[in-house]
């Protein structure tokens, strides 16, 4: 039995301060066709919506240098570009070597971010390892800050003094797209589905589920009975002969389609596994 429990589930996401030595990176905002808020200077910032920035997670689509040129060190993940998010005060970054995280706050046009923190993994490959720094520099250049729209996709562009630029393509969260904050629950989920009766897919395979209650101490208090799972968990891939318990964001689909579920689960995170 290979039994990991993970307790990030039940404590807060821990991360090593590592300040990070600040170099000069930035440049002029990608241009795009219609503007939704834009603050370049201090004369417009009082104009720019900060709220916009939580309401999406931004994943680095372009940057390049002064000449024009690609920046490659920030790709270094072709398939999991960098992303950040903002939530509340708090700057994350992921897709990198390691977590990254700071405090942040839009002045004078400009990102603000403190001290930079982040995990302590060790990344073999070195492209991968000097994609920490290669972001947190930038992001701690305090560049200009644009947020812009192609339709109904937002960017984000990120301009430093030197030239660089950074341009970050918006997709909604789970927050935005179901209009409210969502319910935290735990769900495990069990190492085999079962054959389940869905009135719009034969021969339907659901997972079966639990939802665990945990008391302040992070001990089990309770699991209710397990129960088929008519429905995907969003950003959830499940491997079979494989026990999850799961950390989910459980959300009220307003109104749904016709034999579609009124609710709706999004992955927050795999806190338990066991074979």
């Amino acid at each position: 039995m290979n039994h990991r429990p993970l307790l990030l589930a039940l404590l807060p996401f821990v991360l090593t301060a590592c300040p990070q030595t600040p170099s000069n990176h930035g440049g002029p905002a990608a241009a795009a066709s219609t503007t939704i808020a834009a603050a370049p200077t201090a004369a417009t910032a009082t104009s720019f919506d900060a709220g916009i920035l939580a309401r999406y997670h931004w994943r680095l689509s372009a940057a390049s240098d002064a000449s024009g040129k690609r920046i490659d060190a920030l790709f270094a993940r072709p398939d999991k570009p960098l992303q950040l998010d903002f939530v509340r005060d708090r700057l994350s970054v992921s897709n990198a070597c390691n977590r990254i995280g700071a405090g942040f706050k839009v002045e004078g046009g400009r990102l603000h971010t403190g001290p930079m923190a982040q995990t302590m993994m060790a990344c073999q490959d070195k492209a991968l390892a000097d994609l920490d720094s290669a972001i947190s520099h930038r992001l701690q250049d305090k560049p200009s800050l644009s947020v812009q729209s192609e339709g109904d996709v937002p960017r984000l562009s990120l301009a430093a003094d030197d030239g660089d630029t950074l341009v970050f393509t918006g997709e909604p969260t789970a927050e935005t797209r179901y209009g409210d904050a969502g319910e935290t629950v735990f769900l495990e989920v069990a190492a085999d589905t079962r054959p389940c009766n869905h009135p719009l897919i034969p021969n339907k395979q659901c997972l079966q589920v639990r939802e665990r209650k945990y008391g302040q101490n992070g001990v089990v208090q309770s699991s209710g009975a397990w129960q088929p799972l008519y429905q995907d968990i969003e950003g959830y891939t499940h491997q079979p002969g494989i026990r999850n318990v799961l950390r989910v964001k459980r959300y009220t689909v307003k109104n749904p389609p016709a034999d579609a579920p009124s609710t709706a689960y999004v992955l927050d995170m795999v806190v338990e596994s066991a074979r």
